[in-house]
């Protein structure tokens, strides 16, 4: 059976560095303090290429939801869900809801960033409700 693996570029190497260790990490625009997903050489709000890596609050906010009910990847049995999630920091990152599902709805819910780890050893960032 095929597995994903992230593509890994010279500008996410540091992210997924920190994501291993337990702490996500982005890079913050040292022009605008804006906080880039995906990483990258240019801020897209203030085009400065400087900039710094911070770690991230841990918290944010459901934006959207599905449940896929048919296979489309093999990493992933059905039923899965998969969540965007703008993080408190602004960007939105696509992950998936671990843990209890929301009782009254899905957008809007607080969830804090939590970790799982792959058959690779790697940490795979994931969502959960927060509280």
């Amino acid at each position: 059976m095929a597995r994903s693996r992230a593509v890994i570029s010279i500008y996410d190497q540091p992210m997924w560095k920190s994501i291993d260790a337990g702490k996500w990490q982005l890079q913050q625009c040292k022009g605008c303090g804006a906080f880039r997903y995906p990483p990258g050489p240019i801020c897209d709000k203030c085009l400065s290429t400087e900039y710094e890596w911070k770690d991230l609050s841990g918290h944010g906010k459901v934006l959207s939801w599905v449940v896929f009910h048919r296979k489309y990847l093999p990493d992933y049995e059905p039923p899965y869900n998969a969540v965007a999630v703008q993080l408190a920091e602004g960007p939105i990152v696509i992950s998936n809801l671990v843990g209890r599902e929301p009782e009254d709805g899905w957008i809007g819910q607080d969830v804090e960033i939590c970790y799982e780890t792959d058959s690779d050893g790697h940490a795979i960032p994931r969502v959960k409700l927060a509280g």
